[in-house]
């Protein structure tokens, strides 16, 4: 009983800083996708803050800094409480 433990503690603990990194590369994708598309927002943090939202939840961003919101149909389609759109 006590291997299986301690097999299952070192398999754990080998495999924990993997899936912490491609946690992290997701992050990095669409911080740097953000960067682009709010490059030109006169609310810099709030762009950031709502594009990282939506592209954590639609796994993509549309090109460019305004429109060409119909390369990411999730991402277009995201409304906010009051019904107008959630990403920018």
């Amino acid at each position: 009983m006590k291997l299986l433990l301690a097999t299952l503690l070192l398999f754990t603990l080998v495999l924990t800083p993997s899936f912490i990194q491609t946690t992290m590369a997701g992050s990095s994708y669409c911080d740097s996708k953000c960067k682009l598309r709010c490059a030109k927002a006169g609310v810099m943090d709030r762009c950031l803050k709502y594009c990282g939202i939506c592209c954590e939840e639609c796994k993509c961003v549309p090109s460019g800094t305004y429109g060409n919101k119909h390369e990411c149909p999730c991402y277009r389609d995201k409304k906010n409480n009051k019904g107008k759109p959630k990403c920018p």
